[in-house]
């Protein structure tokens, strides 16, 4: 590291490096943030494993090193309420999405935009930038309604690195609806127009054979899209978001449409479930009133069956009541014709004397 050898590096020189970046700030300007420290210490704990695995490093020095905390931010929903907030005052969320009628609003705004097929794809499918970037034309099967996600293009100080994508489970197939094949369609119809009118003026064009080009034919930078999105969003007039945040949004609008955990994980490519549910499905406030409301209807059902069982069992307890008779003349009782009252009857001892 710099002119510090193995043998030398110890938690002392870490931290005081950590230290020294910490002070530092970004490309825009900001100070570092507690996410990036992390980051950085995730990367040289996984070059400094390697290095004891290899025998270089009796112990990874690195695992005695604390950050300050970091809790990565959940998207919120841009409600009334959020929106009124950002006119007045300007503040935003750092992680934010949009709801189907902002989304709505924005592409209607920019359906003459080179790359209005980028910010469909990414917004209904979610794909990374990096993927949509890394798209060839050869991984797209328009008749079948279906892409296949094989390369990113990822970049580190401008630079870009084509690979492959994030993580094993991110190479995937993505299916496309009709509407998403239509836009596909027009974007290709364009492009070959495009490159065609650019050959009969005599100007440069590369057949890269990316979906996403410049205007000359070469594959699209993903820091131009980034910037390109910002500018558009602005434009539109709209609470704005991150181009990533678009991601969040088709996890959050799929959700929303009825598909389940698992079916969203598979679109996303994510390699665990629990990244799915926890980052990138924000609760939409419709999807949250039907909730609220069929959780009230729950409650409600089950106090009217409560208060039912309670009302019938009552009843079951309670006595017969006595049937109601007719009220007769109390008469005086009839004496045998045998017997007589002022003749006493003599016992059985008595008799005969």
């Amino acid at each position: 590291m710099g002119r510090i050898t193995l043998a030398e590096l110890n938690i002392r020189r870490i931290r005081s490096g950590f230290d020294d970046i910490a002070h530092t700030t970004n490309g825009r300007g900001q100070p570092q943030s507690p996410s990036c420290l992390q980051h950085l210490r995730t990367t040289l704990r996984a070059a400094l494993n390697l290095a004891v695995r290899e025998g270089l490093l009796d112990a990874n020095p690195i695992r005695h090193l604390e950050l300050p905390s970091y809790r990565k931010p959940h998207a919120q929903v841009w409600t009334p309420a959020r929106v009124a907030e950002w006119r007045a005052t300007g503040r935003r969320p750092s992680v934010a999405v949009w709801t189907a009628p902002h989304l709505a609003a924005f592409l209607d705004a920019v359906t003459t935009d080179r790359l209005f097929a980028l910010w469909w794809l990414i917004a209904l499918r979610g794909l990374r930038r990096g993927e949509a970037c890394g798209l060839r034309w050869s991984d797209i099967d328009l008749d079948h309604g279906v892409l296949f996600i094989f390369r990113s293009r990822t970049v580190v100080d401008y630079q870009v690195i084509e690979g492959e994508p994030k993580t094993a489970a991110s190479t995937r197939a993505v299916a496309l609806d009709k509407h998403t094949v239509a836009v596909l369609r027009e974007h290709l119809r364009r492009q070959r127009q495009q490159q065609a009118a650019r050959e009969t003026a005599g100007r440069a064009c590369y057949d890269s054979g990316y979906v996403f080009i410049r205007p000359d034919g070469r594959p699209l930078h993903p820091e131009y899209a980034t910037r390109h999105f910002s500018r558009l969003v602005k434009r539109a007039d709209i609470p704005p978001i991150r181009l990533h945040d678009l991601r969040h949004g088709a996890a959050s609008l799929a959700h929303e449409a009825g598909a389940d955990l698992k079916t969203v994980q598979d679109q996303l490519g994510h390699a665990s479930i629990v990244t799915t549910a926890d980052t990138y499905t924000s609760v939409l406030p419709d999807t949250q009133r039907r909730s609220a409301e069929a959780t009230a209807r729950l409650v409600l059902a089950a106090a009217r069956r409560t208060r039912e069982k309670i009302r019938k069992r009552g009843q079951s307890s309670r006595p017969t009541p006595r049937p109601k008779s007719k009220r007769t003349t109390r008469q005086a009782p009839v004496t045998p014709p045998h017997k007589s009252r002022s003749t006493p009857t003599r016992s059985k001892r008595n008799y005969g004397k």
